[in-house]
């Protein structure tokens, strides 16, 4: 398991492209400016050691020392020991819509991006917890298993776009079968799961069977509504700009509108509660109230220890290159220049 201490370090990496950019326009300078001054030909016979090769390869070494220090600067940490700790929690489950109707703008800035801030903020109210996540439209996908981990989560979590799934549709039942899965049935948690949808369903029949089979397995649903009970239309885009509007078969412009009764209907069945997402710090605080409620399960999670710092090998490496980009200079070498590996033998 590896871990960052510093990321801020990260932004220093942008300076790579920036001077490989720099030194293709300095070298495009330069040879219009050696154009102007001679012939090429006459060029290579007033200096017949210098190697246009070895520039390439001073920069290499320059990016290279860059981008190690840059690294051992960042500090990676590896996890030389796996432990079990006991913990004490809730075992929680989001299930994200992820159909084509949550890329609707009614609520800023989309309602999925919405659902995805909110269930980030859940994450970071939560100390001790086990968290899984679902995608669904047409059917129901694991994205991330039950976990302590919430960075991982997190990173699960920004990835979900309304192109992962391509069954579309918004089948809550496959949700809620799919979670009913996620649970350790050796050990007694508490679970939880949150719905997160605009709560348009093609299979309201089935979610209500669903919804029993999940309380007679022991599971608590709650339902977050994002969206609006007007709606709005559903734009299409390309590289961000609207290009139309998704319509129906007949050509009528689709308006697809916050269902909160079908959401009501299964947080109530799911001996749960309905909660309206429009307001993401009012829902957060709702949701940690309800689970700060709830009775703590002692339960095993396994986690790295004793993580070991690895900067002085990045560091290293770097002033390792960068000691070559000093000491390589731009002449021929002339051990190379008789092997003749980069064609630079003088023309006659």
């Amino acid at each position: 398991m590896i871990q960052f201490d510093e990321k801020l370090y990260f932004y220093l990496l942008a300076i790579i492209p920036v001077m490989v950019l720099a030194f293709f326009f300095l070298q495009i300078w330069k040879k219009r400016t050696q154009k102007r001054f001679a012939d090429l030909n006459l060029l290579k016979r007033l200096a017949p050691n210098r190697s246009s090769f070895k520039s390439t390869v001073k920069l290499g070494f320059l990016l290279a020392g860059l981008a190690f220090l840059v690294l051992g600067l960042v500090n990676p940490k590896i996890g030389t020991k796996l432990e079990t700790v006991k913990r004490e929690g809730v075992d929680i489950v989001f299930a994200i819509d992820v159909s084509k109707s949550m890329l609707a703008e009614d609520i800023a800035p989309n309602r999925l991006e919405k659902a995805k801030r909110i269930v980030s903020e859940i994450i970071n109210q939560l100390a001790s917890d086990r968290i899984g996540i679902i995608a669904y439209a047409g059917q129901a996908y694991p994205q991330l298993p039950i976990t302590t981990d919430y960075g991982a989560a997190k990173m699960f979590l920004q990835s979900m776009n309304t192109d992962m799934l391509s069954s579309q549709g918004t089948a809550i039942d496959a949700a809620i079968n799919l979670a009913s899965t996620y649970y350790d049935d050796s050990q007694q948690t508490n679970r939880v799961l949150f719905i997160v949808s605009d709560g348009e369903d093609h299979s309201e029949s089935a979610t209500i069977n669903s919804v029993e089979n999940a309380i007679q397995n022991g599971i608590r649903i709650y339902t977050i509504g994002v969206g609006k009970p007007k709606g709005a239309p559903i734009p299409i885009k390309r590289n961000g700009v609207v290009e139309s509007l998704k319509k129906d078969n007949q050509g009528e412009v689709v308006i697809t509108k916050l269902n909160q009764e079908v959401l009501s209907i299964i947080a109530d069945r799911g001996d749960g509660e309905y909660i309206d997402g429009s307001n993401t710090e009012n829902a957060v605080e709702y949701i940690k109230e309800e689970l700060n409620r709830m009775d703590k399960t002692e339960f095993e999670a396994k986690q790295f220890a004793e993580y070991k710092d690895q900067f002085q090998w990045f560091l290293g490496a770097g002033f390792l290159f960068l000691f070559l980009d000093i000491f390589v200079l731009d002449r021929k070498t002339q051990w190379l220049k008789k092997l003749n590996l980069f064609n630079e033998h003088d023309e006659q």
